[in-house]
């Protein structure tokens, strides 16, 4: 017998049906059914210094991606086997090797704090059509260890999801909660994890809305990775990696700027809006090189970029000293 969905859910879902499906006519411009569009960093357009807006006029056709000149992919194999998801333990190969029993789906998002559309939401009604046709966007991904890849990732721009939920005009910051497991995952229920879990992430509003905010849902084309942060999270690439949340499970729209886990951690090493500025050092390492990864024991130096090399698309968020936004 099919479960019967009562009014108010039915009500819900179209809502978010009906703005995803705008948002997929408005904003994905460039993207038809059967094809896939890819973006680099060349095909970037400029932003102007206007910041992003949530009106229904804006409908966000700029969104861009990749800051590297190369089309040069670090291999899928080096990508998913090569990460950090502290949830499954603190080595680069834990993520793959200890996620074989990670429950993907089912999976809801829960919206909530300051916004006048609140609810929970499966992955289905956040993607708001198939896999198969969601966006590519090609992102360098910077780690704050220093070292890098080019990855491929599957999504859609964070704004057309957000837009639907309608955050209030006092909300100013989104937190991103991510999903608590223990059974499943080992990093969690480890007696020697020092982080307070579940983990959260956070941004400003205005860097949650921009054009390059990506709610990912797949990456290389495969939606089924749990090592890479799947089967939701969001890519921030002009940050350091642990500003891209990973197991999403809520967001909320808040005021006051939320805490975020590694910053509570050690905030000296770790700065609240982390964004990625060579000439200012980790404590106990320098950021003005990375180790570019290819693929296995292919690896190269090259000097990093100011916002990973999304300047021109993201400098005008961050007026004045960038001490500040360390």
């Amino acid at each position: 017998m099919g479960r019967i969905t009562d009014s108010h859910t039915y009500a819900r879902r179209r809502v978010l049906a009906a703005g995803l499906a705008l948002s997929a006519v408005g904003g994905f411009t460039a993207l038809r059914y059967g094809e896939r569009l890819t973006a680099r960093a060349g095909q970037v357009q400029g932003h102007s210094s206007e910041a992003p807006r949530l009106s229904g006029d804006d409908d966000g056709s700029t969104a861009v991606a990749s800051a590297g000149k190369s089309h040069r992919l670090t291999t899928k194999y080096a990508a998913t086997h090569y990460n950090n998801a502290y949830e499954f333990g603190w080595e680069k190969t834990d993520p793959f090797r200890r996620s074989v029993d990670f429950n993907l789906s089912p999976w809801s998002v829960t919206f909530d704090g300051l916004c006048h559309r609140p609810g929970t939401f499966d992955i289905d009604e956040l993607m708001g059509m198939p896999f198969s046709h969601l966006e590519e966007r090609i992102y360098d991904f910077r780690c704050v260890e220093a070292w890098s890849m080019v990855i491929p990732y599957n999504g859609r721009p964070l704004r057309d999801i957000i837009k639907v939920v309608e955050p209030m005009r006092s909300a100013r910051y989104v937190a991103f909660t991510s999903v608590y497991r223990p059974d499943e995952l080992p990093g969690q229920a480890s007696v020697f994890s020092t982080l307070e879990w579940p983990y959260v992430e956070a941004l400003t509003l205005e860097e949650a809305i921009h054009p390059l905010t990506f709610a990912t849902f797949g990456v290389y084309g495969d939606q089924h990775l749990p090592q890479n942060g799947l089967p939701f999270r969001i890519t921030v690439p002009w940050k350091y990696g642990f500003k891209s949340p990973k197991f999403i499970v809520r967001i909320t729209f808040t005021q006051d700027r939320p805490v975020a886990t590694w910053h509570r951690e050690n905030p000296s090493e770790y700065g609240w809006y982390s964004n990625v500025y060579p000439s200012i050092s980790h404590p106990r390492w320098s950021q003005a090189t990375e180790r570019r990864i290819w693929g296995d024991g292919d690896i190269e130096r090259i000097p990093s970029r100011p916002f990973n090399g999304y300047a021109e698309q993201v400098a005008y968020l961050y007026p004045g000293s960038k001490q500040q936004y360390r």
